[in-house]
């Protein structure tokens, strides 16, 4: 990613990475209490969306960024980032 839109995304998923840190900590010290097992599933729920929503905003900013850049790529490449760039949301969904 480049300029100054990609410092703020970066900074925005990094954010959000440490938020789910937390989280996945706070998963380990309920698992490790023995907390009631809806507490556990609902709080695994809010993690696996946070990381997915991490993953999300990412994922835009890697498509925006590099179709914005085509122009300066040969166009094989450009495929190439392209059929990347989707597999990539494939797998991020199964």
């Amino acid at each position: 990613m480049h300029g100054v839109e990609s410092a703020a995304i970066k900074d925005q998923v990094l954010v959000r990475l440490r938020r789910v840190e937390g989280q996945v900590r706070g998963l380990q010290k309920m698992v490790d209490e023995e907390r009631d097992c809806r507490e556990i599933l609902q709080q695994l729920q809010a993690t696996l969306a946070a990381l997915q929503n991490a993953g999300d905003l990412f994922v835009r900013a890697y498509a925006k960024d590099c179709l914005l850049h085509t122009e300066t790529t040969d166009p094989r490449n450009r495929e190439q980032a392209i059929d990347t760039l989707l597999d990539l949301m494939i797998k991020a969904r199964s």
